[in-house]
């Protein structure tokens, strides 16, 4: 009698469960952190558990799977850990979907679920290590890193204009404004609000970054032109102009062209600027809030366009020039940005080109105070080069560079600017969470100070509806309210 042939087609729900059970027994993929083999370390991106897994979850954990297995057998002590990115808005806003289920509940359920599915396809990690970043014995290591930086003058508080979301009650990035609208919610118009938020100061840094483009070599230019230009140090000067009519106020300008000084013709604030209200005058004063709440409803992109026209209203208030004591109007204008330099600028109209496009439009002067080589004497467009300084008073005939270094010696000595470095890179605003957050370890002390609480502790996620409900009764909203929780000492120095 002849032999039955063996089975050689492929049943899952027979083999797979097999060794799988085989794979775990033996700890195939446990780490050994004192294996004399050299070490693989194969991180693959932890998901967001606010929902269930993907195929596109799967084809990235088997990709990463199938190099852990190769480098295993190929010799190496592989370290190949599992996590969740659990915190974040989307978890909070399923969770709310479903009858008001508490976001750690749903978020811990994903990740039961999502974690059976990867055992069943047969993806090995070292579970042993798994970190879930929703849970106090993870959180409490971002707390520390926070306290640290906090304590090093890193992080800091301060009011800051803010994309807000009214149906999400919470801030949105500048790419999360699409048209003026939520991302989330097509439907729904981006407040602007003025808030105060957390900051990173990254800023601290921007020298580094930018000098350390240079150790990479293997990056390519255009990615590093990228990364320069979003730094984007600058060289220039800030100039105080006073304001006519009020002896106690002056409006800080940044400029790289302190040579056009004797050129400007007008100034500009943005629409966000403390002294909007004080410089504007009755006559003007309802056509620029007018003006200025339509453009706290447009994204920076927006504003910064250069495919779109450039708008503004007069206030009827005149600043200084203290180059030459002109009285020049001040005008709002949405082109200019409170976020960068000081938020206003000495419009020159004969040598830059959005101030030249603002002037033409608004008939404003245009004075010319840069010579180019063989230049014609009506200008057609801004002149934005070097060349030779012309009614400007003292320091006529000079060359650009010289006169950048001269003006800015004299404006020195007279008390009324200096030299200065400014970045386009901006501190890192953090406070974009609602409630399902990891808290920041500090609390509001007397007076609204920021301080940490001695014999503090850390304030669990289940504790903070109550902040919520105390922090709505006295702003109004309950956005943020994780941001308002207690220091444990002992995260100085986690065990």
């Amino acid at each position: 009698m002849a032999s039955r042939p063996s089975r050689s087609f492929y049943i899952p729900q027979e083999i797979e469960p097999k060794w799988q059970k085989v794979w775990a027994e033996r700890g195939v993929m446990k780490a050994d952190d004192g294996s004399p083999k050299p070490k693989f370390y194969d991180l693959v991106m932890y998901p967001y558990p606010s929902g269930d897994l993907t195929v596109g979850h799967l084809r990235n954990y088997v990709m990463g799977d199938v190099l852990a297995r190769m480098k295993r057998m190929q010799g190496f002590e592989v370290l190949h850990p599992f996590g969740w990115d659990a915190f974040g808005l989307p978890a909070e806003n399923a969770a709310m979907k479903r009858g008001g289920l508490h976001p750690r509940t749903w978020t811990l359920e994903n990740i039961a679920k999502g974690k059976r599915e990867l055992k069943i396809a047969g993806i090995l990690y070292d579970w042993d290590r798994e970190v879930i970043s929703s849970e106090p014995d993870y959180y409490k290591w971002t707390q520390w890193l926070f306290l640290l930086m906090q304590e090093r003058g890193l992080a800091y508080r301060a009011m800051a204009p803010v994309n807000w979301c009214p149906v999400d009650k919470t801030v949105l990035a500048n790419e999360q404004v699409i048209n003026g609208r939520c991302w989330r919610h097509p439907d729904v118009e981006v407040e602007k609000r003025d808030l105060e938020q957390w900051f990173l100061k990254i800023t601290d840094y921007a020298d580094r970054l930018l000098d350390d483009l240079k150790l990479l070599d293997k990056w390519p230019q255009k990615v590093r032109v990228m990364q320069t230009n979003w730094i984007g140090r600058s060289m220039g000067a800030e100039v105080d102009f006073p304001v006519d009519g009020h002896p106690d106020e002056m409006i800080r300008i940044y400029t790289t062209r302190p040579d056009t000084l004797f050129g400007a013709t007008f100034m500009v604030l943005a629409p966000e600027h403390a002294l909007v209200e004080k410089v504007t005058t009755e006559k003007h004063r309802a056509r620029v809030r007018e003006y200025v709440e339509q453009a706290r409803k447009e994204t920076e992109i927006e504003r910064l366009s250069t495919e779109r026209d450039k708008t503004g209203v007069a206030t009827g208030g005149f600043a200084i020039n203290p180059m030459n004591g002109e009285k020049i109007p001040i005008w709002v204008a949405d082109y200019v940005l409170v976020t960068y330099g000081t938020g206003a600028i000495m419009a020159v109209p004969a040598h830059d080109e959005r101030d030249f496009e603002f002037a033409g439009r608004y008939d404003l002067p245009i004075r010319h105070v840069i010579a180019a080589p063989g230049e014609n004497a009506v200008l057609r467009e801004a002149y934005e080069g070097p060349g030779v300084l012309v009614n400007s008073g003292p320091f006529n005939g000079l060359e650009s560079s010289v006169a950048f270094e001269k003006i800015c010696d004299w404006l020195e000595s007279a008390g009324i600017g200096k030299r200065s470095v400014k970045y386009r890179l901006r501190d890192w605003l953090i406070s974009r969470q609602r409630y399902w957050g990891a808290p920041i370890p500090v609390a509001g002390g007397a007076a609204g100070r920021v301080q940490a609480a001695a014999g503090g502790r850390v304030v669990r996620q289940h504790e903070v509806p109550q902040m919520r409900a105390r922090r709505a009764a006295r702003d109004g909203h309950d956005g943020h309210v994780h941001r308002l929780v207690v220091v444990l000492p002992a995260l100085r120095q986690p065990a």
